[in-house]
């Protein structure tokens, strides 16, 4: 690379880098210059078309709520989250909204894909309950019962001591995985969960609720930006991530290389996501919001690159393979043609975010991306893999270490 600014590297941590660097693939796509990805615009339409029809089957008053981690723990018609917090009775805003962060973070970062035969019994509505919502019921099942407190008198808290000497036997208990319910990376959640008590005692953390503490500090008017929130999400816990890149200092997380981008500058090859970094900023904002506080900006940032908003794409005939093949390997998450796909969802994301939006002559405040990939992107392409694939699955297979999807 021609310098080793750190500010250059810096700035790849920005939503603003990981848009920017999006755009720069699909537009290489639709030139036809990718090398494994070749980009149909003319699909859509089409794709849109089945993102608002799902939209309107999920939420016919069209009144959606963000897409966040939250959502997740709602199951046979019932917020467990919901049921937890009025258990609770905390005694104040502080305190419920420093245990919905501790829950949050940890059920984000134990949210990378589960794999197709892995399911969790719940016990409260007697049904058994795959991937994300699954992991979800899961974790905060793990939270009800103290397992990531320290102090038996508190369970509802995760803290530093306990995440620090998290075991992966522990968290197979409490995902019921066995050799006939396999969970995919399950020693990769435990040590993300290790390194996260590492992270916090670092930045002199005792929980990840007070990260809450801070935001509310900085509010001082009431207010606080989503572009902030992701900063500080970043600079508390990207030293969790595993083999990364670190450049002049600057540790990129979720940042992978790519031959074909920005040739020439100073972060030449490079190809931000920060996706589970993004998502859990997502996850945050509503317990915000339930202390009053309003999260500005929250369209700075950018879709979610996982599998099945990517699916989507590749479903609907967005996106086509150029060599078929590759639908029978499977692709480490560093490689090319993940990157390329990851950052073509990206873009892709923002484009059916602005064709949803004239269809419904919806404006962005009106309909956000939070509220399309809710509403939305994710469902479709849960949806659209379920009519295409008997076990639902992706449509593309990725060796996963349980900390990018």
């Amino acid at each position: 690379m021609p310098d080793r600014d750190p500010e250059a590297f810096r700035l790849l941590l920005k939503p603003a880098a990981v848009r920017e660097r999006a755009q720069e693939m699909l537009r290489l796509g639709i030139a036809g210059e990718l090398l494994h990805f070749a980009v149909h615009p003319e699909q859509m339409e089409g794709c849109a078309a089945y993102v608002l029809d799902t939209i309107k089957v999920n939420y016919p008053t069209l009144d959606i709520p963000f897409h966040a981690r939250w959502r997740h723990f709602v199951a046979a018609g019932i917020d467990r989250w919901s049921v937890l917090d009025l258990g609770a009775n905390f005694h104040d805003a502080g305190a419920r909204g420093r245990a919905a962060y501790d829950l949050a973070i940890v059920s984000v970062l134990l949210d990378a894909g589960a794999g197709p035969d892995w399911r969790y019994h719940d016990t409260a509505s007697s049904t058994s309950i795959g991937r994300s919502e699954g992991l979800a019921l899961a974790s905060l099942d793990m939270f009800g019962a103290g397992l990531f407190s320290s102090d038996p008198k508190q369970p509802l808290r995760a803290d530093a001591t306990a995440l620090k000497r998290l075991d992966a036997a522990a968290l197979a208990e409490g995902f019921q995985t066995g050799p006939s319910n396999p969970l995919l990376a399950l020693e990769g959640r435990a040590a993300l969960l290790n390194r996260l008590g590492e992270e916090l005692e670092r930045h002199g953390l005792e929980r990840p609720g007070d990260l809450f503490d801070r935001f509310v500090g900085v509010a001082e008017t009431g207010t606080i930006r989503a572009g902030h929130m992701l900063a500080e999400v970043l600079a508390r816990f990207g030293g969790i991530w595993p083999s990364r890149l670190t450049l002049a200092g600057v540790a990129l997380g979720d940042t992978w290389r790519h031959p074909l981008i920005a040739p020439g500058s100073a972060t030449e090859g490079l190809v931000p996501f920060h996706k589970l970094s993004q998502w859990l900023t997502y996850s945050l904002i509503e317990p915000l919001q339930w202390a009053g506080i309003t999260v500005l900006d929250i369209d700075d940032l950018t879709g979610l690159p996982e599998y099945r908003n990517g699916g989507l794409f590749l479903d609907c005939g967005v996106l086509a393979l150029k060599d078929e093949a590759d639908r029978q390997r499977a692709h480490e998450v560093g490689s090319p043609l993940v990157v390329e796909w990851r950052a073509l969802t990206v873009a892709l994301l923002d484009e059916i975010g602005a064709s949803i939006r004239g269809s419904l002559g919806y404006s962005r405040d009106e309909l956000p991306l939070a509220k399309v990939l809710e509403g939305g992107t994710w469902a479709a392409g849960r949806r659209i893999a379920r009519e295409k694939r008997v076990d639902g699955g992706p449509p593309l297979t990725i060796i996963s270490d349980g900390t990018v999807f």
